[in-house]
């Protein structure tokens, strides 16, 4: 109902108050505000799981660990966030963002916090634990966030922006030789503190924003909180094949690549003895290009369709980088940038794709599906990739050791190949699925 006016004044009557009257929009420089501190969040959450990737020969060397225990610390998250799939998305419907936010950020830090009380496995295995029953959840958050204060807006350039600024964290991570090197003092624990200090950046930082939501809330007009994204098994019977070959080529591509960021600098500095700050930036290179190239090839995706055959491209260059980095005089930069590219290429059209082969209805089922059985994958391949360099003796005295790890890295980029292959033959034919043929032209 529209304010009473007289008909010579089309001004509001000062006698009716202004909070009668619906409120506004927020302006556009607060929604932002909001978008960096939620997503420095993530900014901590992503540095404090990155933090260890430039201390594995140091856990070796000082504190004794196996490479399977190294792994361990990895799949120990892996665990907890398949946990975390079945409860996050109900804790952040229930509680709401602000709260769920600024609760999983303090789990975040407490992980941080208990890396470094002691230097017992099994410390900081369940410090890993913690850290996965606070971050995988805190993105759920961080996601449901965003979509509520930029649905029908800039969304999609907001999440390339929250994006942006929490892969930031890894490449930092990577990188924290060179431009940390006060904390690389041959102590294991000094490098963590560092994490600690990422964990006060997360919690301070969900507290800014849930002042900003609960200000928000109270003076303007805030979108409605989407629905989280939950696992209902009874919705994987119903999804067709092309949907299958898009969760096994996730499985397989994120367990490579993400087992080798584990493991990528102990695997530079001991097997072609690159310093440790080189090592970083060689392992900091992966996330600092899918910062940027990332965005780029989604919207070339968009525009010229082809996302199958985009996929396939990306799979077939993986098992080349291993095999040029075992095999190869060349420079480590030529795998490394090839692995930076489908890094970059294969994630920026393999999520939204899936939006084009479920119904919207089951779309929250079927990215809960894809996460939880892209966990398990990166937990099996932890374990596989820890026992071969173990078994082996991967060593800077013994370096032949590693390669059976970059065999197991092949084998599964071939079977991400093989994947990548199927999804696109499924898109030939009179029956082809539309991620080859739908653009922004089109639009089908």
């Amino acid at each position: 109902m529209n304010d009473p006016k007289t008909p010579s004044d089309n001004r509001p009557s000062p006698d009716l108050p202004r909070s009668g009257g619906p409120k506004p929009q927020p302006p556009k420089a607060y929604r932002w505000l909001v978008l960096i501190f939620v997503s420095l969040t993530m900014f901590g959450n992503y540095y404090i799981f990155d933090s260890i990737n430039p201390l594995v020969d140091i856990f070796r060397s000082q504190l004794g660990f196996s490479a399977s225990v190294i792994g361990y610390l990895n799949s120990a998250y892996n665990g907890a966030a398949i946990l975390a799939l079945a409860v996050g998305g109900i804790i952040v419907d229930r509680f709401g963002t602000k709260r769920s936010i600024t609760f999983f950020s303090i789990l975040c830090l407490i992980a941080s916090a208990w890396m470094v009380i002691s230097g017992h496995a099994w410390s900081m295995l369940a410090a890993r634990f913690v850290l996965g029953l606070g971050a995988e959840p805190l993105i759920v958050a961080v996601t449901t966030a965003i979509a509520k204060w930029f649905k029908g807006k800039e969304l999609s350039f907001a999440f390339g922006v929250n994006l942006l600024i929490a892969r930031a964290a890894s490449w930092l991570a990577d990188n924290s030789p060179t431009w940390a090197s006060w904390a690389f003092d041959g102590t294991w624990y000094r490098p963590l503190h560092i994490g600690i200090a990422a964990g006060l950046i997360c919690v301070v930082a969900a507290l800014i924003y849930w002042v900003l939501e609960a200000r928000g809330e109270r003076l303007y007009t805030v979108g409605e909180a989407a629905a989280t994204d939950k696992l209902r098994v009874r919705d994987a019977f119903l999804f067709g094949r092309t949907f299958w070959y898009i969760v096994a080529l996730c499985v397989t591509f994120y367990a490579v690549v993400f087992s080798f960021r584990l493991f990528g600098i102990d695997y530079f500095i001991s097997a072609h003895g690159r310093s440790r700050e080189a090592a970083g930036r060689l392992n900091g290179f992966l996330p600092l290009m899918a910062m940027w190239a990332t965005p780029v090839f989604g919207l070339i995706a968009d525009r010229v369709g082809k996302r199958a055959t985009f996929m396939l491209i990306g799979s077939g260059a993986m098992p080349l980088v291993f095999l040029l980095m075992g095999y190869s005089q060349a420079s480590l930069w030529l795998p490394v940038g090839m692995l930076g590219v489908a890094f970059s290429l294969i994630p920026a059209i393999m999520w939204p794709s899936v939006a084009y082969l479920v119904e919207q209805r089951r779309l929250g089922s079927a990215y809960a599906l894809m996460t939880l059985c892209q966990q398990v994958g990166w937990l099996i391949m932890n374990q596989a990739i820890g026992y071969s360099q173990d078994r082996f003796r991967a060593t800077p005295a013994h370096p032949a050791g590693y390669l059976p790890m970059l065999w197991i890295l092949t084998g599964v980029s071939l079977l991400g190949i093989v994947f990548a292959f199927l999804l696109w033959r499924a898109g030939q034919g009179p029956e082809a699925h539309a991620l080859e043929t739908i653009t922004t032209k089109t639009g089908v």
